[in-house]
């Protein structure tokens, strides 16, 4: 982890004028931090692809295009094991994601969007009809931005899903902070309180979900992160310790 903190700090001041969603000069909206979504929008005629490969050989991807001015709609799917050896185990469905940012930031609003995505992470638990973690489902989420040494943006979010088979429809909070890193690099954490996954028949310890990760820029458009998920180990079960994942995104002008 040194190494990987040492290498972003290293790149973090580099002048690339080629931009993703990092950094003081970052061009593109984050539309989540880790697993969180945040009330960014993709801007009207661009499209976004992003993956995430986490551990136990999941990976996920997912398209987004900006439809219209403050709207877009994206699909994703993924599947286990999908990096090993052995049979893969896809997702029993694709997940459909939407927003729509109903106040742009202003220097005395933060911005606020809501939207729908069905799409969570990790494995498939096809007992209880859910996945590890669980998808937003119907969010709302807002977001205002800070100059504190470059850029401190901060986030919250609330959330109702729908995988409840486990009994646990309580709606749900996560909040979060992204502190740009120079003009190219950002240092992300959230943080899951839970409180739809801490009944007998869920997952969680009741300790929530706490995530941390870097993102940095390395061309136009595309974006490469690293993350550590479940920090607080908030697993019942196939709990080894913090998940190291991989992020990706890339984003164009399409129209």
């Amino acid at each position: 982890m040194k190494i990987i903190v040492t290498f972003f700090i290293l790149f973090a001041n580099l002048q690339i004028y080629a931009q993703g969603t990092p950094g003081t000069n970052a061009k593109y909206e984050y539309r989540s931090l880790i697993d969180m979504p945040t009330a960014g929008i993709l801007e009207k005629g661009y499209v976004g692809v992003t993956v995430d490969v986490i551990p136990v050989g999941v990976v996920s991807s997912k398209i987004e295009v900006g439809v219209f001015e403050n709207f877009s709609f994206g699909i994703s799917y993924g599947g286990s094991n999908i990096i090993g050896t052995g049979r893969i185990d896809w997702y029993k469905l694709p997940g459909v994601n939407l927003r729509y940012r109903i106040i742009d930031e202003t220097t005395s609003l933060p911005a606020i969007a809501v939207g729908f995505d069905s799409q969570g992470k990790g494995d498939y638990v096809d007992s209880l009809d859910r996945f590890e973690i669980k998808s937003p489902g119907f969010f709302a989420a807002a977001a205002k931005n800070f100059e504190f040494l470059g850029y401190l943006s901060v986030h919250g979010v609330i959330n109702y899903s729908l995988e409840n088979k486990d009994k646990d429809r309580d709606p749900n909070l996560r909040i979060g902070l992204e502190k740009t890193l120079g003009s190219s690099a950002s240092f992300v954490i959230e943080y899951d309180l839970g409180f739809n996954d801490n009944d007998s028949q869920a997952l969680g310890e009741e300790n929530g979900y706490l995530n941390m990760g870097f993102r940095m820029s390395f061309g136009d458009g595309f974006t490469f992160g690293v993350d550590l998920r479940n920090l607080l180990h908030n697993k019942k079960f196939n709990s080894n310790g913090a998940d190291r994942a991989i992020f990706v995104e890339y984003i164009k002008a399409i129209f």
